[in-house]
């Protein structure tokens, strides 16, 4: 059965005179308390799991009072999509910037799949595409949200980068939506499985990483590359040789 919120109508406009009254943020806008209850949650969720966490158990760990907590999050799994929402954004920060430099292709591609493949395997990451997964069954607006704003966006990125090498005559790829998808799953060739089934129960190494996405990237450029990617590869290759 769904928790039901206490009536916050009237505690948040005495939060809101108090607030206004002291010089403090309006009920619902500060941002120290909204950290305070998603640092609780936190904690909540890994010890007890989506499905078992209860909004009483989060208004204990975070040392808010209930009112408080209903006027911030609507509902548990709010609360949960704010802070897998905190989790991304500190874990995939500029991730992305990779791709902005396409001077060599091969190489863009090798230093974005290693980044990629460290990050979706991090225990973080794997933690909440299970805890995510799980809860989908019962709530599948959330997993479709949680797509949605993460792993298709990153999608979406890998697409126009694969677009911008199209034009550059680099590539020849007749689907590039599908292109993107092999892309990264050649850089995460069994690790991400590995990972979120627990069967490896320690990351892998930068080695191991290294070899999956340089082996990947090799297989992606000779279905895709084209004569002029060759060619500039054979290029950068006689130069780094001519150097002394």
């Amino acid at each position: 059965m769904a928790e039901t919120p206490p009536n916050v109508e009237n505690e948040s406009c005495d939060d809101l005179l108090e607030s206004l009254r002291r010089g403090r943020p309006a009920a619902g806008q500060d941002p120290v308390k909204r950290s305070q209850i998603i640092d609780g949650a936190r904690r909540v969720f890994i010890d007890k799991g989506f499905e078992a966490a209860s909004m009483n158990d989060i208004t204990r760990e975070a040392g808010v009072s209930k009112g408080t907590i209903y006027v911030y999050f609507a509902n548990k799994e709010e609360l949960f999509e704010a802070l897998i929402e905190e989790e991304r954004g500190t874990i995939f920060k500029n991730m992305y910037d990779v791709l902005d430099n396409a001077d060599n292709l091969r190489e863009t591609l090798v230093k974005f799949g290693k980044v990629l493949a460290l990050k979706i395997t991090s225990a973080k990451v794997i933690q909440a595409q299970r805890t995510v997964i799980g809860a989908s069954d019962r709530i599948p607006d959330m997993g479709a949200r949680f797509y949605e704003r993460g792993p298709k966006r990153g999608h979406d990125k890998v697409a126009a980068f694969l677009n911008a090498a199209i034009e550059r005559d680099l590539l020849r790829i007749d689907d590039v939506d599908l292109a993107a998808y092999q892309f990264t799953e050649l850089c995460l060739a069994g690790l991400f499985r590995q990972c979120i089934f627990a069967y490896r129960t320690k990351a892998p190494t930068q080695d191991e990483i290294d070899h999956i996405v340089r082996s990947g990237v090799s297989m992606f450029l000779k279905a895709y590359g084209t004569d002029r990617l060759a060619a500039e590869e054979g290029h950068q290759t006689i130069a780094i040789e001519a150097k002394p």
